[in-house]
Formats: structure tokens, C-alpha cells, sequence
């Protein structure tokens, strides 16, 4: 094992996994720990950055900012023992290419910022050459393990507590309808609205309490995942006693009669603090509506149950192996210290990243899809060129084939997708203008 306190840099760009690298290296006091913001289009503003670390040690002192052209000589001037990379498969897959050229080499530790069930394709093949990949539960442990074995990557996986499901008082009392909007589900127009009216209707049932839209970004700023239409213009018309919030999650929760969401990690938090939940399952239950972990839960409900606010508390059973197990199972920090161990003793190889089919114009293609107008390189401009069109045939064959079969995004049955991702985010995203940060 190490001896001393070990140096510790999360690179991030989104909103969510800011949020979960500052909890997660928050409850690893024992280290000293630095944020790293790389500038993308997803990099959160001044804003998002406050309600990302709040609840945490870290302040804005606490955090970089860089160019990702700066990054390799950053960290090689800061020579951290490890390094978080907190952000989607592409950003992660961006940064390790980054540490390739960093000496000395840190231990590479990637992760996603919340409920992983179904374990996703994309999630393993973009991360398959960290040192150790964090999960958050025995059911995504298991589903993991499982996935990683089909797709032939040698991936380790420690088991961590998921940051914000630790327990924790909160005031009695509270009175709100808490809605966690999310951006991927549900995915239609009309099924969006029918929630917006959802909402509508809990909230003139009972007009002496509030009903509180709890949204991750206002207008003009990014978040992980493409919002395609905003609660805010679906309930532009709305009773008086429905509000719309921005504060962190933690804060909102404080106020809570209980939490409403399709699938948002809220969930865990909320069930952390005591809040009763409805996982509402108005549209399904299924891998597309990402909310097939709530299975045996018993907090699924429909509209008339969220309008009657008849919340209820999960099964204990569940909870064990979902995000609530003895946080004595979570070993995750020994492996950390492991692997810095090995590296330090020259018993761990670097798992670099290898030269895939498309060679130079690939890695162009990647930085391009990530960084956007932050890239300005020529290679970049001619990757993009190139790539569109064969992105596009691609992405037909893939519709052509279809998403059936065992272990796919149809196969309700299983925790994996062996599968490519079900839906497609814009190639491309704009930086806001005038945002700060």
C-alpha cells in the first residue's frame, strides 16, 4: 500500500459529472484533490460549477480551468498520482490521450455520475483502457463484469458508493412536489407534454403546496445530454403555486414532501434523506426509459399517484444491492492506492491507447466531435469533413439492423447492452455565447 497523502486531479467538462467528481473525491479526504475544467461546448458556467461542488470541500479555488491543448503539460508540471476523468465516452477517451504523453504516468480512474443500469456498450468501449472503472452498486458490478466479458475488454472494476446516496438529515416537515427533469426520458414531444400536464394537474389539486421543476441548466447553458424541448416552454402557462428551480439538488430536496422522476439518480438521493419517491411508469418500464433498475423497487406510479402525491419508500431488499450497500463493500479507494502501489514499483504497465482503423484522421475525428469550435487544428476541419458522410451511412446500417436480440436495448430482461446507443446526441454542440466560464 501507499504511504503519505496521494495527489489526485478529476478532469471534467459536464455539468453531472462535475457534480460527481467533487462527491466522489470529497469522500476521499486522505488525498489532496484538484479540479481540472476542460474547455467543450458541455464545459458548465460560473453557475453550474457553484451547484456542482456544492455540499463538497471544493470551491472555485479548487478548480482549473484549461484549454485541452494545455492539459498534458498541466498535469505533467503537477505529476498527480491519479487522475478522474469525469465526462462522456468521447471526452474520456480524448483525456487518455492526453496522459499518454504525461510523465510520470498517473493511474487512470474513469466512472459515470450515476444510476449505469443498463450497463452500456458505449460506457466500457470508450473506457477499456483505464486502470479502474468505478460502478456503484453489486447490480451494475455484476452487469459490468458481465458486460466487459462479452465485449473481450480487460476491465477493472471497483465498487464505489455512489457519492450522493450517503445518508443524511434534513429538516422535517417539508411540503414540495420535486419533479427531476430529465433530458433523455422521456424522448417525445408528446410524451413530455403529457408529463408537463402531469405536473400541471399536482399542482391544482393542491394549491396550498408547491410543485418545484427541478432543471439542471438555464437558458443558454449546456448540460450533459441534449435537452431537446424544456419544461420551461411546455408550462410557460402555469399555476401559480408551480416553480421552477436551479439550485442544487441537495438544496431542493431539503423541502421535499417527496420526488418525482422517470429515472433520474435523484431517486437515490432522495431515498438518502429520508424522501419518499415515484418512479413514474406512465410510459413503461424498459432499458429505453432507462428505468428498468427500479424493478422490485415498489416506487413505481403513475400520473393519478404523483397528482394524490401517494410517494412511497423503497423495498429493503432493493436497496442492498442498489446503491445502498455496507460501505465497507466499497474497496474502491484500496484498489486506487493498489495500482499507484504497482505503478510506483514498475509493476504496472500504461494501458495507452492504441492506434484504431482510420489512424491520424480518427484522432482528428475524435478531438473534433469533442472540443467543437475549440478546435480550430485543419486535420480537424478535414476529419469532420471526411466523417459525416461515412457517420451517416453508419449510422443507417445500424437502423437497418435493428437494436433486437439478447442482451439489446429490446431485451428487458438483462442489465447489458451489447447493442450500440439507442439514440444519437447532436454531433456537434455550440458553446453558449455569453456564457461566464
Amino acid at each position: 500500500m501507499t504511504t503519505g497523502r496521494l495527489r489526485v486531479v478529476a478532469v471534467a467538462d459536464a455539468d453531472s459529472f462535475v457534480k460527481w467528481a467533487a462527491a466522489l473525491l470529497d469522500s476521499v479526504p486522505q488525498a489532496d484533490s484538484r479540479i481540472v475544467l476542460v474547455r467543450t461546448p458541455l464545459t458548465v458556467s460560473a453557475a453550474q460549477e457553484e451547484s456542482a461542488l456544492d455540499g463538497t470541500r471544493f470551491g472555485a479555488g479548487d478548480v482549473t480551468r484549461l484549454p485541452h491543448g494545455a492539459l498534458a503539460g498541466w498535469l505533467t508540471r503537477e505529476r498527480p498520482d491519479v487522475v478522474v476523468i469525469a465526462g462522456r465516452g468521447p471526452f474520456a477517451r480524448l483525456v487518455m490521450r492526453e496522459i499518454d504523453r504525461v510523465h510520470p504516468r498517473p493511474v487512470v480512474v474513469t466512472g459515470l455520475p450515476g444510476i449505469s443500469i443498463p450497463a452500456q456498450r458505449g460506457a466500457v468501449t470508450y473506457r477499456r483502457e483505464s486502470d479502474l472503472f468505478l460502478v456503484h452498486s453489486h447490480r451494475e458490478e455484476r452487469a459490468f463484469r458481465d458486460l466487459a466479458r462479452r465485449l473481450d475488454a480487460d476491465l477493472r472494476i471497483g465498487l464505489a458508493s455512489l457519492p450522493f446516496a450517503a445518508p443524511r438529515p434534513r429538516p422535517a416537515g417539508g411540503t414540495d412536489l420535486v419533479f427531476a427533469a430529465q433530458a433523455l426520458v422521456p424522448l417525445t414531444s408528446a410524451d413530455r407534454r403529457e408529463v408537463a400536464a402531469v405536473l400541471r394537474d399536482a399542482a391544482l389539486a393542491h394549491p396550498d403546496r408547491r410543485v418545484v421543476v427541478k432543471l439542471r441548466s438555464r437558458a443558454g447553458e449546456n448540460e450533459t445530454h441534449v435537452d431537446r424541448e424544456s419544461y420551461e416552454g411546455l408550462l410557460a402557462d402555469r399555476p401559480a403555486n408551480l416553480v421552477f428551480s436551479y439550485q442544487p439538488m441537495r438544496a431542493a430536496l431539503a423541502s421535499a414532501e417527496g420526488l418525482v422522476t422517470v429515472s433520474s439518480t435523484a431517486a437515490v438521493e432522495a431515498i438518502a434523506l429520508g424522501v419518499p419517491v415515484i418512479a413514474l411508469d406512465t410510459f413503461g418500464v424498459s432499458k429505453e426509459n432507462l428505468n428498468t433498475v427500479f424493478r422490485g423497487s415498489g416506487l413505481f406510479g403513475d400520473a393519478a399517484a404523483v397528482i394524490a402525491r401517494r410517494f412511497r419508500h423503497p423495498a429493503p431488499g432493493w436497496l442492498t444491492q442498489n446503491y445502498f450497500h455496507d460501505p465497507a463493500d466499497a474497496t474502491w479507494w484500496d484498489d486506487v492506492e493498489d495500482l499507484v502501489t504497482q505503478r510506483r514499483l514498475g509493476l504496472l504497465s500504461a494501458r495507452e491507447q492504441p492506434v484504431r482503423r482510420g489512424g491520424a484522421l480518427r484522432v482528428a475525428w475524435e478531438r473534433r466531435i469533442v472540443l467543437g469550435g475549440e478546435d480550430r487544428s485543419l486535420s480537424g476541419i478535414v476529419a469532420l469533413a471526411v466523417g459525416m458522410p461515412l457517420r451517416a451511412a453508419i449510422l443507417v446500417r445500424r437502423r437497418l439492423r435493428g437494436n433486437r436480440g439478447a442482451h439489446s436495448w429490446a431485451d428487458a430482461a438483462s442489465d447489458i447492452t451489447v447493442t450500440p446507443a439507442l439514440r444519437q446526441e447532436p454531433l456537434l454542440r455550440r458553446r453558449p455565447v455569453g456564457v461566464d466560464g
